[in-house]
């Protein structure tokens, strides 16, 4: 297995924080992070490719070709930097996942980060008009540094786990001495559909946090501008997992052994 950081500039950056914000339940993470590289015309210095992330790539109206990949994109912000990654996927498989976090988590502690937060939703199996921010920890202090930005802290009672980056990296952080803060918002539960309204209420958090300004009125657009790429995704993701499994059936006694075939 191989994942890489493709480095296009190693930027020097001020005790800088790091945000990462990945597709994942309502693509709360991923929109909101995405939300902020592209209102704060942060600048990309970084790719992520992995043998995690699946086999193929996506063709563009242009007729070129799109890898699936992860993105780090820095900020200037005077006393303290920030590092944002977002990206297309995550790993398709358990080993990948540990895999991909420590690559992360290694690659930014050389930049000097100390301090994170991860972006995520948390599927509480309907649509809330006004939806919360749940904060899960990685040290018991965070929570009296974080409370006074509306963060509920009831996690304990809420979330039996928080799967994949966002809450490996905040877990393994720790083996790398970071800190860091898991901000999930209250959403439905539909991997496939973005909810701009749980990442709303999550990027006004993390707008208090970073005492910035941010106009999130353009929010709606960027989730329907979206929506078409993720939908690309998700389906490629299912033919691919549907090949596999079939690839991996026993052969049947009678017309069991045809070869599976496709574009690629």
């Amino acid at each position: 297995m191989v994942t890489k950081i493709i480095e296009h500039e190693r930027p020097k950056l001020k005790n800088p924080l790091f945000i990462e914000g990945l597709p994942g339940i309502g693509h709360v993470g991923r929109i909101s992070a995405g939300y902020l590289v592209e209102e704060l015309k942060a600048k990309k210095f970084a790719d992520l490719i992995s043998s995690h992330f699946m086999h193929y790539v996506l063709l563009q109206q242009s007729s070129s070709v799109h890898v699936l990949k992860n993105e780090f994109y820095y900020l200037r912000r005077g006393d303290r930097d920030i590092i944002i990654l977002i990206g297309d996927s995550q790993s398709i498989d358990p080993e990948g996942h540990y895999e991909i976090s420590h690559e992360i988590l290694d690659y930014i502690k050389k930049l000097g980060v100390k301090e994170m937060i991860t972006l995520g939703g948390l599927g509480v199996g309907e649509a809330k008009e006004n939806p919360k921010v749940v904060g899960a920890v990685s040290d018991d202090d965070m929570v009296a540094k974080y409370k006074k930005y509306g963060i509920d802290f009831d996690a304990g009672n809420k979330v039996g786990t928080i799967i994949g980056a966002s809450g490996l990296l905040l877990g393994l952080g720790k083996f790398y001495g970071m800190k860091g803060i898991c901000l999930l918002g209250e959403t439905a539960g539909y991997p496939i559909l973005p909810d701009p309204k749980a990442a709303e209420q999550v990027l006004k958090v993390l707008v208090k946090i970073l005492n910035i300004k941010l106009d999130t009125s353009k929010l709606g657009k960027r989730v329907k501008e979206m929506e078409d790429f993720i939908k690309k995704i998700e389906d490629m993701q299912r033919k691919a997992m549907g090949q596999m499994m079939q690839q991996q059936m026993p052969k049947g006694k009678e017309g069991g052994n045809e070869e599976l075939s496709y574009i690629g």
